[in-house]
């Protein structure tokens, strides 16, 4: 008898599985969670109520109130946005302006004590990296200490042109521009400005080619 029990169960379990029913529960169970989670996320930012917001969790953001955020704003899972106002006793007057049309794909990292500006639609892949400072100079006053007790420096602001797409695994460094129309290939790690319309790669990152 028990053993029809578990059979019984077991089947169940099996066509429900398969079922549209459960897929149906579950893609409308995600979209209602993605709308509230979006809407609560919106009111992070130093303008609210942005139209077409939307983020799946968890979207982890420290400096809100120093971040404007453009319409049809998207992120996928596990990205940070962070804007320091103050670390280790010093205070930052940082900005991050986001354009319209922005998306980003999950583990993206954008942190930021000076300025960083994107333009509007920007493409970014997963597990992105743009920053505008470093932690401590490369001198010895800094090297004295351990990193995590180094304070923050910045070489300049960050800007990325409108229609620029980032490949996965990008990371864009302090004092870098990017021209509109670019393409920037996996895994780069851009350490110089490139001019509109280039195709960037490589470790630093080179021109490949200007279209």
């Amino acid at each position: 008898m028990a053993s029809k029990i578990f059979r019984f169960i077991y089947y169940l379990g099996n066509l429900l599985s398969i079922s549209k029913i459960q897929i149906q529960f579950i893609t409308i169970y995600k979209v209602l969670f993605v709308k509230f989670y979006s809407g609560y996320k919106a009111n992070y930012f130093s303008n609210r109520n942005i139209e077409n917001f939307r983020t799946f969790y968890p979207l982890f953001i420290i400096g809100g109130n120093r971040i404007t955020v453009g319409k049809n704003f998207s992120s996928f899972r596990r990205n940070r946005i962070e804007v320091f106002g103050s670390i280790l006793n010093i205070n930052y007057n940082g900005k991050l302006v986001i354009g319209d049309n922005f998306s980003m794909n999950d583990d993206c990292h954008i942190a930021c004590i000076n300025n960083i500006i994107i333009g509007n639609n920007v493409l970014f892949a997963s597990k992105i990296f743009v920053t505008d400072h470093f932690h401590g100079q490369m001198n010895k006053e800094s090297f004295l200490k351990p990193p995590a007790l180094r304070s923050l420096h910045s070489k300049g602001e960050v800007k990325i042109g409108d229609n620029v797409w980032v490949g996965e695994g990008v990371v864009i460094l302090p004092g870098i521009s990017i021209g509109e129309n670019c393409v920037i290939g996996a895994n780069s790690v851009v350490t110089k400005s490139f001019p509109k319309n280039s195709i960037i790669g490589g470790n630093p990152a080179k021109l490949i080619r200007s279209i």
